[in-house]
């Protein structure tokens, strides 16, 4: 049995969001976060979306390590 892959596009997909390059490439763009603030308080995922960050942050999840990309990309 193949290990599931935690990267950048099965993030996307966990999220609800599409999860094709391109469209992870745009988001990145058109979404950043500011020095102060934290992912979960980020205005463009939703409540849902925010609580599952937060939930694999306490938790310690395979994700952390994907949501901490996510989280540096958004700050470039």
């Amino acid at each position: 049995m193949e290990p599931f892959q935690h990267n950048l596009s099965n993030l996307f997909s966990q999220l609800g969001l599409n999860n094709s390059d391109e469209f992870i490439q745009v988001f990145i763009t058109e979404h950043q976060l500011s020095q102060q603030q934290h992912i979960t308080e980020a205005p463009f995922f939703s409540k849902v979306q925010r609580r599952f960050i937060q939930e694999c942050q306490e938790q310690d999840a395979d994700w952390c390590e994907v949501i901490d990309q996510l989280d540096a990309l958004l700050r470039k």
